[in-house]
């Protein structure tokens, strides 16, 4: 299973929700994962090896981040 967690990916976890919804967005990366409900719209927070353990599948892959430099700006 890929290891890269980008933002906007899309994972299956292996519990339903109590909404009914297995599906989540992913909002926020680095030591900890924020994940948003697809069903309800709720924000869980987990540790990376939590969510590691927790997600099923990726469904869809968020888009590869652009890199600015202090010039661009």
């Amino acid at each position: 299973m890929v290891e890269e967690i980008r933002l906007g990916d899309v994972v299956q976890t292996r519990k339903k929700h109590p909404c009914g919804n297995d599906e989540w967005t992913v909002t926020r990366t680095g030591a900890d994962i924020k994940i948003r409900c697809h069903g309800c719209g709720r924000i869980v927070m987990l540790d990376r090896q939590e969510f590691l353990r927790r997600r099923k599948r990726l469904i869809s892959q968020g888009e590869v981040p652009t890199i600015t430099t202090a010039e661009e700006q």
